[in-house]
Formats: structure tokens, C-alpha cells, sequence
């Protein structure tokens, strides 16, 4: 099996050699967990990723501990570390505690917002509407993680963003289960905007409970790819 490391990775490490190196490994691993060229169940070849990044084994396999402690590796005895695969039960527990912080993100984000952060909700929110009408399912994919991630930091809360990653990252494993049809695209959209709107009037309750049907309907969404894969 190849591995498709990234440019960008490959040149971090080059260049920036003073900084932990154990980080930027981490990072591009979990990239590659994301990205779907590692997929639940496979093997890390440590061998391959070390020749891979132009880096000692004895630095990978302290990446490898650290995501194995986070949850998207997983360390059998005698047999090798994989990239660990998530039950349809753990997904839905995932799930439920997403609606639940998102909600909480949403609400903080109304309350918080300041003008600059309203415009930027408005330029994703275009980007996302494009990415649906160009029936784009990766560009709408991106622009969906940049709109969390910036209710995320208009949030401004730690403890929240903490777990938040954390189930996001765990998520990430059944990732090709990626909203990339027209019909699911538009219904998670509609959810957008109404967040957006929330926001945008400054009605902080209401931002919670558009957060939390967001992930809830979501919940749905992904409960119907298996029932009709």
C-alpha cells in the first residue's frame, strides 16, 4: 500500500526541524485517517511512514503512542497498531454528545459575535451555498468544517473546543459517510443558515436549538445511509 504524504507535510519537517517533530508527524498521520488513505482497520507500516516522512522510527512511534492514547489508533499485542475501527453504537453515542456541545457552541457564538465574525459567517455561508448549487460535495465538505470550526472560535471556550475535537477527530473514522449527495447537501445547508440567522440577530437560545437540530437531523441523515447504503 502507498502512502500519499502530503507536500506540505514533507516540507514542514524539512524546514522546520527545531520544532517537535513528534507533532508534525501526529498531525500528518491523522491527516491521512481523514483523508480516507488510511482507513479503519489498516496497519500502520512503520517501517513505510518513517522512510515516508524522513523521519526515525523512535519519532514515530511517540506519534504513533499519542494517537493511540486519543483514540484513532489502537495497539493490538503481538499483532501491530491500527487505525481503529469505530462501532455503529459508539458513532451514535458520538453523535448525541455532539448536539448537545455544538448546541453549546452555537449559543456562545450568539452571545460573543462581533461584527467581523457575523460577515465572516456570511462569506462561508455563501461559499456553502455555491458548493451546493455547483453540486460540489468536497468544496461544500471544506467549507462545512471551516463553518464549525469558526462557531468554534467565536465560542471562545476551551474546555468546550476540547471535547468538541475530540469527538470530531473519533467521528472521522466512519468519515466516508461524507454529505456529497444534492438532497443531503441541502437539507444540512437549510441548517446552516438557520444557525447563521440566530447569530446573526443575536438570539442565543435560538442558536442553541438550530445547533442542536443541526447534528440531531445530521444523526438522521447518517442513520439512513445504512439503512439505504
Amino acid at each position: 500500500m502507498s502512502i500519499d504524504i502530503s507536500k506540505s507535510a514533507a516540507e514542514t519537517i524539512a524546514l522546520r526541524r527545531g520544532k517537535s517533530l513528534t507533532t508534525i508527524v501526529s498531525e500528518e498521520i491523522e491527516r491521512l485517517i481523514i483523508s480516507g488513505h488510511l482507513k479503519p482497520g489498516d496497519r500502520i507500516n512503520e517501517h513505510r511512514l518513517a522512510d515516508s516522512l524522513d523521519v526515525n522510527r523512535g519519532v514515530l512511534r511517540e506519534a504513533r503512542s499519542g494517537l493511540v492514547r486519543s483514540g484513532l489508533l489502537v495497539s493490538v499485542p503481538n499483532r501491530g497498531v491500527f487505525v481503529r475501527v469505530v462501532s455503529h453504537g459508539e458513532l451514535f453515542e458520538n453523535s448525541e454528545m455532539r448536539e448537545v456541545i455544538t448546541g453549546f457552541i452555537c449559543q456562545q457564538a450568539a452571545r460573543k459575535a462581533t461584527d467581523e465574525d457575523r460577515q465572516r459567517l456570511r462569506d462561508i455561508l455563501a461559499q456553502l451555498n455555491t458548493a451546493v448549487a455547483d453540486h460540489d460535495g468536497q468544496k461544500y465538505d471544506q467549507a462545512n468544517t471551516y463553518f464549525h470550526q469558526t462557531l468554534m472560535t467565536m465560542a471562545d471556550h476551551g474546555r468546550a473546543a476540547g471535547f468538541y475535537d475530540d469527538l470530531v477527530r473519533e467521528s472521522h473514522l466512519a468519515r466516508k459517510l461524507v454529505l456529497t449527495e444534492q438532497k443531503q447537501m441541502k437539507s444540512s445547508n437549510v441548517e446552516h443558515t438557520e444557525i447563521v440567522n440566530a447569530i446573526l440577530e443575536g438570539d442565543s437560545e435560538r442558536a442553541r436549538e438550530a445547533g442542536e437540530r443541526h447534528v440531531r437531523n445530521g444523526r438522521y441523515r447518517w442513520l439512513q445511509t445504512l439503512e439505504n447504503p
